[in-house]
Order: structure tokens, then C-alpha cells, then sequence
């Protein structure tokens, strides 16, 4: 969604990185050691794809690989073709006086034309006529993730309504980048152009909106729509129910913690599940569309999923798996060695026990609630509602999360594995 990428740690950080997982490799056993080797190669493969919107080079380039390692894994695949929104930005930028940044423009995008709009800055917190003006809307400390989201929404839709040219959004949240929101995918929710603004780029812009300064904004690309895809694996041993596990495998930018982490357990468990059988037969899903309010599994869900009645346990594994944690110093944030702790694991009544066995002791992960409308998250939530009664779902947000900063420092191998065996654990016991 936005052109360049920036950095938030200096060397500094990125060397305290490294050290940490140099000295979780050094600590493990070698078993474990191949394991965590394994993976930490799956993710930077992953990573090394990307940009992972929706049916771009990144996200294309991540399914074939993905298709031809479950290919010589034994599952036969099949790719589910749908229609998805994109923009590709050639100039997306706020000026004020000499001040200039980058922005992510808000999909469905409403782009301004190469010319931008011009207007004065006006805080959207402040009453009063906003016709002609480029409102700021500062939103408070959160990590962000979709429009839809009250905090956003009003506070957008009352900007608009009282007349502004454009909105920007300031996304206030732990690393003081740009946090792009998901949205539907079916049609622009303003008719005016809205982009999201880096706090830590905010701050001229916050001045100039105090003595009503010209600014302008501009939102000029190419969007339209195009073909996205959906993986799906099978391996059919004529047994009489099927285990399901999907997870995404798109997203706004490198992904390399959001969606990463996720992908290397599911392509974990799909290698150990065609090894180990359980007398069920396997299906492992990896889709695209997420950023689009899980378009690519609502796809797969109305059109290809096995029914309720022979599916053995749909395992949903969503964001933030395994992602590191770091500590927090004003403007700095600094690696540590384990995984953030914002990460939910939900499951039904049938398999709650044997789920609260097999994650005891992963942070946040340890704590498994109901799999119902309240604490369910992301697509399992559509999957509950379809009638699928025995379930397991994780979310979460880690602090790079939908930033451009999602990239290595921000996961490993060695915080990917344990999550890894848990799953394992849990799977075993409910499939006895």
C-alpha cells in the first residue's frame, strides 16, 4: 500500500535481535534445534516474498511455493480463483510548508488524481464547519486493525459529514509507524480520500492544523480489481471425517510476524499430519483476501468447505502465532526473547480440555476461552456461525502488526516451535 520502507530500530536493535536468537539456538537441544532450523527457514522464505497484498507478485509467489511443497508432500491442491480490490500508489503524500510525508492510502482507495486536493489542515477533534479542509483525526494509543473499528469509523464518518476535503488518520500505536486498517471489499466506504498518517511523521502536520496551514494530500495510483487465490490441500484417505486447518496467507505488507508465523505451524502440522494420519482425512488451507475482511475463507467456506457433519475439528490458525515481545522505552522499542503474549487461542466445549493440555504455558496462548461470538476472532468466528461445532482458533496482534516494520526481527524459529508442539500435542489427544 505505500512505496518505501522504513525502520523504526537503529543497528542497535537490530544487532540485539540477532543475539537473541543466536542465544535460543545455542540453548536447545538438537531435536528441537532441527525443528526450530526448519522453521526459521520457512519464515524467511516467507518473508524474503514480500509484499503479500492480495493477489500481488508477493502474495502469488507465497501460494505456488506453498503449492509446490504440499505437492511433494503427497496432498493434492487445487487453487479457488476470486475477485479482489488492489491500488498500486505512485505518489501517496501529505505536504504542509516544507514538511512532506508518506501515507497509506485507506482502501477501497479514492484516489485524489496526480494533482492531490488541497486545503487547511484542521484538527477533526476540534467543533465546527470542516467544508474544504484536510481534517486530522488523532486516534488514541491501540494497536489497529481494521476501519470498521467505532474509534475509527465515527470519528472518519463525522470528519466527512461536517464537510472536510479528505481525512488523514493518525494511527497512534507502539511503534509510531503507519498501522493500515483492513476493510470490505465490495465497495469504498467514503466518497472523499482517507489515508493513514505515522504519528512519528505527525507532528508538523499537528502544528500546521493549529494556524489552519495549506496542505495537500495525494492519493495517486492504480487500483481496480484483480485475481486472488486460495490453496487448498487435500489428502483423502477415505476416512470418514476430515480435519481442516487453515490459515491466511495475505496481508498489506511483509507479514513477516502477522501472517509468518502462522504459515510455518500450518505448513508444520501439514508435513506431521501426512506422516502421522490419525484416521482422518486432511484438509489445509491457505488463503488469500484477508485484508478484505477474510474474503479468500469466506470463498472457501461457502463454496468448497467439507460440511459440519463429516469435518472431525476445523483448526483455524490466524495472526500474530509467534512473534516476539519487546520492551517499550518512550520512542524505542527493544527485541526479547519471548513470544508477545497477545495472542488468543479460543475453542469449543468438546476440545476445550485437551486444547488448555496442550498450550499450557505459552504466553497468552495458556489462557483458551469459549469459541463463541464474544471471544472468537477473525474468520473463526464465520465458521462457528456456519455450523462447524468442533473448533480451535487463534488471533492476535503483535506490535509491528499491519506496519511496515513486520519484518525477521520480529519472529523466529525458535518462537515459532513451540506453538508448533503444542498444536501437535492437541491434535493428538483430540483425534484419539
Amino acid at each position: 500500500m505505500t512505496p518505501s520502507r522504513r525502520s523504526v530500530l537503529g543497528a542497535g536493535g537490530v544487532i540485539a535481535a540477532s543475539a537473541v536468537g543466536s542465544a535460543a539456538a545455542a540453548a536447545a537441544s538438537p531435536s528441537s534445534s532441527a525443528e526450530e532450523a526448519w522453521l526459521q527457514g520457512v519464515l524467511e522464505r516467507y518473508a524474503g516474498l514480500g509484499i503479500k497484498a492480495s493477489g500481488g507478485p508477493g502474495d502469488e509467489a507465497s501460494g505456488v511455493w506453498l503449492e509446490e511443497d504440499l505437492t511433494r508432500a503427497g496432498y493434492a491442491c487445487e487453487r479457488q480463483p476470486f475477485p479482489i480490490p488492489y491500488f498500486d500508489p505512485v505518489t501517496v503524500t501529505l505536504a504542509c510548508g516544507a514538511a512532506r510525508a508518506e501515507v497509506i492510502p485507506q482502501a477501497l482507495v479514492t484516489p485524489t488524481g496526480p494533482g492531490g486536493v488541497t486545503g487547511p489542515l484542521r484538527r477533526a477533534d476540534r467543533p465546527g464547519d470542516l467544508t474544504g479542509a484536510i481534517a486530522l483525526i488523532v486516534l488514541p494509543y491501540k494497536r489497529w486493525g481494521a476501519i470498521q473499528d467505532p474509534q475509527v469509523a465515527r470519528p472518519v464518518a463525522d470528519a466527512l459529514a461536517r464537510g472536510a476535503l479528505a481525512v488523514v488518520a493518525i494511527t497512534t500505536g507502539p511503534t509510531g509507524e503507519a498501522i493500515a486498517l483492513n476493510v470490505p471489499p465490495d465497495k469504498p466506504l467514503f466518497d472523499r480520500p482517507v489515508a493513514i498518517l505515522a504519528p512519528r511523521d505527525s507532528q508538523p502536520f499537528l502544528a500546521g492544523a493549529e494556524s489552519g496551514a495549506a496542505a495537500t494530500l495525494t492519493v495517486d495510483g492504480k487500483g481496480g480489481r484483480r485475481t486472488a487465490w486460495n490453496l487448498i490441500a487435500r489428502l483423502d484417505r477415505k476416512a470418514a471425517k476430515t480435519l481442516i486447518v487453515s490459515t491466511p496467507r495475505s496481508g498489506w505488507f511483509g507479514c513477516a510476524a502477522e501472517r509468518g508465523s502462522g504459515l510455518a505451524v500450518w505448513l508444520g502440522l501439514a508435513h506431521w499430519m501426512a506422516k502421522e494420519g490419525h484416521g482422518v482425512n486432511l484438509e489445509f488451507i491457505a488463503t488469500s483476501g484477508h485484508e478484505y475482511l477474510y474474503r479468500g475463507g469466506e470463498h472457501y467456506l461457502q463454496e468448497k468447505a467439507p460440511p459440519p457433519a463429516s469435518t472431525a475439528i476445523w483448526v483455524h490458525i490466524g495472526a500474530s502465532l509467534a512473534a516476539r515481545d519487546w520492551h517499550e522505552f518512550g520512542p524505542r522499542l527493544l527485541p526479547l526473547p519471548s513470544a508477545d503474549s497477545q495472542r488468543v487461542l479460543t475453542a469449543t466445549p468438546d476440545v476445550m480440555e485437551a486444547v488448555r493440555a496442550g498450550f499450557h504455558g505459552l504466553a497468552g496462548l495458556e489462557a483458551v476461552y469459549p469459541a463463541d461470538k464474544a471471544h472468537a476472532g477473525g474468520e473463526l468466528v464465520n465458521v462457528i456461525d456456519a455450523g462447524y461445532h468442533s473448533a480451535i482458533g487463534e488471533y492476535g496482534g503483535h506490535r509491528y502488526f499491519h506496519t511496515m516494520g513486520d519484518d525477521m526481527r520480529c519472529t523466529s524459529g525458535d518462537l515459532a516451535a513451540p506453538v508448533l508442539e503444542a498444536y501437535k500435542r492437541t491434535l493428538t489427544a483430540c483425534l484419539k
